[in-house]
Formats: structure tokens, C-alpha cells, sequence
């Protein structure tokens, strides 16, 4: 599984998600691509105010804060 996590460098936000996500990365072996909005126009434009926002391909999972609770059912943990 390869998840995306939309991302601005100066985002505190983003910051503590990155953190929040690794444990589960870790227990989960999924690959996390963390993408600057601000290095693509057209990414900017969809996530502007979002961010950051984790995402599997098209389907959302969380944004602003990371909801475990969402992510252990995408994970597969529950449901």
C-alpha cells in the first residue's frame, strides 16, 4: 500500500502528522509519499487550505489532523 500525505514545509500541522503516521508506517509497511502543494501549482490549488491531507490514490482519509480511527479501518484494523 502506498499512501500520500500532502504537505507544506512550514506547516506545523504537517509536521505532527508526519510524526503521527510513523508508528503506523512501521507497523503497517506502508509506503508514505509526502508531497509539497506549494511545488505544484495545481496541487496547490486542490489542497490549499487542506493540508495537510493524507490520501490513498483519490480517497481521503484524513486532513488537518490524523484520524486513527479512520486510518485503522483504511489499514484494515477495524471493521
Amino acid at each position: 500500500m502506498r499512501l500520500t500525505l500532502y504537505f507544506r514545509e512550514y506547516c506545523s500541522l504537517c509536521h505532527q502528522m508526519l510524526a503521527e503516521l510513523q508508528p503506523w508506517q512501521q507497523k503497517h509497511g506502508f509506503a508514505l509519499d509526502v508531497i509539497d502543494v506549494d511545488a505544484d501549482p495545481v496541487l496547490e490549488e486542490r489542497f490549499n487550505e487542506l493540508v495537510p491531507v493524507l490520501m490513498d490514490g483519490d480517497n481521503e482519509i484524513c486532513h488537518y489532523h490524523l484520524d486513527t480511527q479512520r486510518l485503522a479501518a483504511h489499514l484494515g484494523e477495524i471493521g
